[in-house]
């Protein structure tokens, strides 16, 4: 299976700057960023995408995903329609890319959306966005992120509601443990949550907010080989992606990502 990594906390002052340093280091393919293809406050246009594009080919690099940054913790109709025609604006952009999997958030807290509430609000985004998904044959890979989707109740009860091969996970192995959750449950979530999984963010570090601090792939308390055995497990076949959140030469972060994933993930 692929090694990539995510646009994220990377070297490279540009898209191509950054893109030459993953095939240099050996990495197979990237998730875009949604600002790489379609920058803040800016008009919907495709000609970004199609220069991202050329960008990849021309250093032989694909993209695993496409960064969607959406809000889909939304219960007002209006609110909805109006995430759901921007994703498939990004959805589009996806396929300028030629990439099926949206890297999907949860959402943020708000008043007007109760916590008890989350995973109904997330659920009816994503069933809202099915249609064209399905039309388009586009996978949204919900990422447990923040302080909504990293509770195991919410994004497992999300899922299992919409039960469509259209909307599993984004797996961000360390993000589950930021939340709060202990290291000692993490290996039960991820067996849970292995089922549903579309593309992974391969993470490590220690302790949970306020007190975490990242590390590269195998230097932190996550328990990453067992993560990777359920997905085994569970038939996953896609990408490894390698996020780093570490202290340090960002290029050898995540090279340190890398030699970890090729010696311990399945290629």
């Amino acid at each position: 299976m692929p090694f990539g990594q995510i646009h994220y906390n990377a070297p490279g002052d540009t898209f191509e700057e950054f893109v030459k340093y993953v095939a240099d280091t050996g990495f197979d393919c990237i998730e875009v960023m949604i600002t790489d293809v379609w920058p803040k406050d800016a008009e919907y246009q495709e000609d970004t995408a199609h220069e991202a594009k050329a960008i990849l080919d021309e250093h032989g690099i694909f993209a695993s995903a496409l960064t969607a940054a959406n809000d889909f913790v939304q219960l007002d109709a209006a609110a909805i329609k109006q995430q759901v025609e921007r994703m498939q604006q990004v959805a589009q952009l996806a396929k300028i890319l030629d990439t099926d999997v949206l890297r999907t958030e949860g959402g943020q807290p708000k008043d007007e959306v109760p916590m008890h509430r989350w995973a109904e609000a997330i659920a009816g985004c994503l069933k809202a966005c099915l249609p064209f998904c399905e039309d388009m044959d586009m996978k949204m890979a919900v990422d447990n992120h923040g302080v909504v989707s990293n509770n195991p109740v919410v994004i497992l009860g999300a899922l299992h509601e919409v039960s469509s091969p259209y909307a599993g996970s984004n797996l961000d192995t360390m993000n589950l443990r930021w939340w709060g959750n202990a290291v000692a449950d993490l290996p039960g979530i991820y067996e849970d949550l292995a089922p549903f999984v579309l593309h992974t963010h391969m993470k490590d570090g220690v302790n949970a907010r306020p007190d975490y601090q990242g590390c590269a792939l195998g230097d932190g308390e996550i328990p990453l080989k067992e993560c990777v055995a359920s997905l085994v497990a569970a038939g996953y076949k896609g990408v490894w992606c390698a996020e780093w959140e570490g202290k340090g030469d960002k290029g050898e972060g995540y090279a340190a990502c890398l030699r970890w994933m090729k010696e311990n993930c399945p290629g």
